[in-house]
């Protein structure tokens, strides 16, 4: 096994169980290692620190399996590992039942690069580093082995694996693919699931938490659901009882679906449904010059900073959003806002919304903080794990 050796005072952030060893810290590799390998991680002196799966091509260098140096990274190692990660969420007494769960989070469940979702019986797998690829067959092994699912799809196709110098896979690699299309139950609601074609693995899991606080805030509201994708927010503000929601996205197909679901739920009222495909930004300046006003607006946007190098660009694009929502909501009104930008801490983006709304000249208040759901774990030394962020905000 190659030996990567740290430069003098870099073995702080494994002591301190950080899963990640970037470029800047390693010293130097004795032995060859390809990409994906399992390497022992060494401290200047030589002290024996764990064992990572190297990455030559990534700034992220090194990601690290076990704090044990001991330990044997083997079929068995993922075998035990993905039973953890699973036997974890079935502790959970909001997480027994769910159609919808995520099962592996990656770094936080102590597998860096390994997501993995379930939609029923269908997993739905993402390998996003070398290590993780290296692994593939154990780690769908384990899969199969632990959840006795039908199917499993890979879905490896994000940005990210450019970075480890890995090529996108994608399509089914256990089981047949479902005879008809894949539906969940999520706090009483059906939705459909594009496992194939849809953004992530097919669906935001995360907010599934957040999804039902919204529906329970919606009774005799207008609702404003922007960025709404596949219509996860609106359908659960329908079944609230908004009095009449509007969903904005860009993107035709996520509306098609976003209907297609609504058509799943003929105890929600359809003509209290309004869907638009128009760019956000555009639409709200629209709504501001004809006076149009909300009761609830949800500001869900996609990924402004995917790291803190864009976190400057992504802050004006937050402020302006959120000082939109502001200008179009009722007094009394609720703004559900969120970032999903790793490079955006929840520190920043308070002062963000502050800003905007002091720009928007509305007096406002936290109400609630919020996150991602029970089954996507933040590591506590991982925090770079806590991606989602979001405020419930009241405004005067």
């Amino acid at each position: 096994m190659a030996q990567l050796i740290l430069f003098p005072d870099k073995e702080r952030s494994v002591l301190r169980r950080h899963p990640w060893l970037f470029a800047g810290s390693v010293g130097r590799l004795e032995g060859r290692a390809r990409p994906g390998d399992t390497v022992e991680v060494l401290a200047d002196d030589l002290k024996r620190l764990g064992r990572a799966a190297y990455s030559p091509r990534s700034q992220i260098r090194a990601r690290m399996w076990s704090f044990d140096p001991d330990e044997s990274i083997d079929d068995a190692f993922f075998k035990r590992k993905v039973a953890q990660a699973v036997a974890r969420r079935e502790t959970l007494p909001e997480l027994r039942g769910q159609d919808g769960l995520r099962l592996i989070h990656a770094e936080s469940d102590g597998l860096p690069g390994i997501i993995a979702d379930r939609y029923g019986d269908t997993v739905v797998l993402q390998l996003t580093s070398a290590g993780a690829d290296k692994w593939r067959k154990a780690i769908v092994a384990a899969l199969i082995q632990t959840t006795g699912c039908a199917r499993i799809f890979e879905r490896s196709d994000s940005d990210v694996r450019g970075l480890e110098g890995l090529e996108p896979i994608t399509g089914w690699i256990h089981g047949e693919p479902p005879a008809g299309p894949l539906t969940i139950m999520e706090n009483g609601v059906h939705l459909g699931i594009d496992v194939v074609g849809g953004h992530k693995t097919g669906f935001y899991l995360d907010q599934r938490d957040n999804r039902r606080l919204l529906g329970e805030l919606s009774a005799g509201k207008t609702v404003l659901n922007c960025f709404c994708y596949t219509g996860g927010f609106s359908l659960q503000a329908l079944a609230g009882g908004a009095s009449g929601v509007l969903s904005i996205d860009s993107s035709g197909p996520a509306l098609d679906q976003a209907r297609a679901n609504l058509a799943l739920n003929p105890h929600l009222a359809a003509d209290r449904a309004d869907w638009q495909e128009a760019d956000v930004f555009l639409a709200l300046r629209e709504f501001r010059k004809a006076g149009r006003t909300f009761d609830l607006i949800v500001l869900d946007p996609p990924k402004f900073a995917p790291s803190a190098a864009h976190a400057e660009r992504a802050a004006r694009a937050y402020k302006d959003i959120n000082l939109l929502g502001f200008k179009l909501l009722n007094p009394g009104g609720l703004l559900m806002t969120y970032s999903c930008s790793g490079g955006i801490g929840l520190e920043l983006f308070q002062k963000i919304v502050a800003g905007a709304a002091l720009d928007a000249r509305r007096d406002a208040r936290i109400v609630k903080r919020l996150q991602g759901s029970a089954d996507h774990p933040i590591g506590l030394a991982y925090p770079e794990g806590e991606y989602l962020k979001g405020l419930l905000v009241q405004a005067d």
